[in-house]
């Protein structure tokens, strides 16, 4: 069984008395423990399915299932980061990190608990009295990130957590999250528009095609673990870029 399984998900939208497709016959396969990036250009859908498999919106047609539960429109089963922080500036850090756990009934002195130490692990110690507009961009995505982790569900969906950080910061999130995957392994569905990232973070790569979307093919991604800079400049990461590139453009010259 999977643990998580998008099913023939489609989506449709009105507008002005219109119809569109947002996403058609979408179908995604994730084993537990997997880090698997969306990948595909704007506009495509990537969002879209990622509010679908969170429960904020319905499918028109197909179905979620979660352990082989069906999901649909049901929300609380996926911890969800967006590409804004969305941290709350009259909060501090500590206790932003653990409003999840406020929401989810947890004592405030036991979320703490188990926030410090994860504060200090993953590079936020010392930082946990201050408030969000004191923290860099990259720290600040740091909070949002152990915030989406202590939700503690199984399944983590980024929705480009790091496409407003400058490269190398990037870069040094990138290793930072593959740090926090490693030692969590919980199932990371990682939406992105950089095919570097996708390829440095991931087992496997979906690519959807411009709009409405659907899967266009699905990437393996067999580059040996633990990945740091070097693993960019390797051979058997350029050709996957490569590959990547042409079935994204092969999209393109279809339209054409």
């Amino acid at each position: 069984m999977y643990k998580l399984e998008v099913q023939n998900n489609s989506k449709i939208f009105k507008k002005d008395g219109k119809e569109f497709f947002a996403l058609k016959n979408a179908n995604l396969k994730i084993e537990e423990g997997k880090f698997v990036s969306i990948i595909g250009p704007s506009g495509c859908g990537k969002s879209t399915l990622f509010n679908i498999i969170a429960g904020l919106i319905h499918p028109t047609t197909g179905n979620v299932l979660l352990d082989g539960k069906n999901i649909v429109g049901q929300n609380g089963y996926v911890g969800y980061m967006l590409q804004k922080d969305l941290l709350l500036p009259w909060r501090t850090i500590l206790h932003n990190v653990i409003l999840g756990l406020e929401i989810k009934g947890i004592r405030k002195k036991e979320a703490i608990e188990r926030a410090m130490p994860l504060l200090e692990k993953y590079g936020l110690g010392g930082f946990e009295n201050h408030y969000p507009d004191e923290l860099s961009g990259g720290m600040r995505q740091r909070a949002a990130l152990l915030r989406t982790l202590l939700y503690d569900q199984d399944i983590i969906l980024l929705d480009e957590p790091f496409g407003a950080l400058d490269a190398q910061t990037r870069l040094m999130m990138q290793e930072w999250l593959l740090q926090i995957w490693e030692d969590f392994r919980k199932t990371v569905l990682f939406i992105t528009h950089d095919i570097d990232e996708a390829i440095f973070l991931s087992d496997e790569i979906y690519i959807l095609t411009k709009r409405p979307g659907t899967i266009k093919e699905k990437v393996a991604v067999p580059l040996k673990r633990p990945r740091d800079e070097q693993t960019l400049l390797g051979t058997d990461f350029i050709e996957l870029k490569k590959h990547v590139l042409t079935v994204l453009k092969s999209d393109e010259k279809e339209e054409v």
